[in-house]
């Protein structure tokens, strides 16, 4: 499984994933990710006023109203549509579930891992392992082969990513045995409280996951 293109717009994930616990206004989605130190979105404001673009237009998201705080400009406060919350779990699941050189996306994956119910962020992370042993292995035959052929200094690379990857697999094993034995747990209920939100009644016992590829 390869990510598509639209799984490495971290701008987009980050507006689906606030607005997944209540409406926001973009103003507001902006100050958290300064608040919160959320690094992996670069070029705000501007990305993040884009990606709103693209996900009403995509359907993603909607208006549903607007505040006008004191004598400054309006602002549209958009919410999540059905379709935005199925997009929503399969970018994240994607991420999580796909290695990639770009260690940016797991740390926006990460970051929002609470999109997903414990059982699904475990799973995906498990499908992790799986790629990054086999990376690793490849890594390792890779090294092993040409070892006695090239100088180690055209080599350090090679070695370096297989630490990475080693490091990270290990990492990564461990959050997903947490998350297993019930070490690691939430709720989308605990989440939007955390915030000073409350989830309206016909949403706090549904969640939209979507279907996997």
């Amino acid at each position: 499984m390869k990510l598509r293109r639209g799984d490495r717009d971290l701008a987009g994930l980050t507006v689906l994933a606030l607005l997944w616990t209540g409406p926001r206004h973009t103003y507001d989605m902006h100050r958290l990710m300064l608040d919160w130190h959320k690094d992996f979105v670069t070029g705000l404001p501007r990305s993040m006023y884009h990606a709103v673009d693209r996900l009403l237009r995509d359907g993603f998201i909607e208006p549903v109203g607007a505040e006008r705080p004191g004598p400054r400009p309006e602002r549209t406060v958009y919410a999540l549509t059905k379709a935005g919350a199925r997009e929503l779990h399969e970018r994240e699941r994607r991420l999580l579930r796909v290695p990639d050189r770009d260690s940016t996306l797991l740390v926006a994956a990460l970051s929002f891992l609470g999109v997903l119910p414990p059982g699904e962020a475990a799973e995906a992370l498990r499908q992790r392992v799986t790629a990054l042993t086999e990376e690793t292995s490849a890594l390792s035959t890779e090294l092993e082969a040409v070892s006695g052929e090239l100088p180690r200094l055209l080599l350090l690379e090679t070695e370096y990513e297989r630490v990475r990857r080693e490091a990270e697999l290990a990492w990564v094993r461990a959050v997903a045995e947490d998350i297993g034995a019930g070490k690691l747990q939430w709720s989308r209920e605990q989440l939007a409280a955390q915030e000073g939100r409350t989830l309206p009644p016909e949403e706090t016992e549904e969640t939209e996951t979507g279907t996997d590829e």
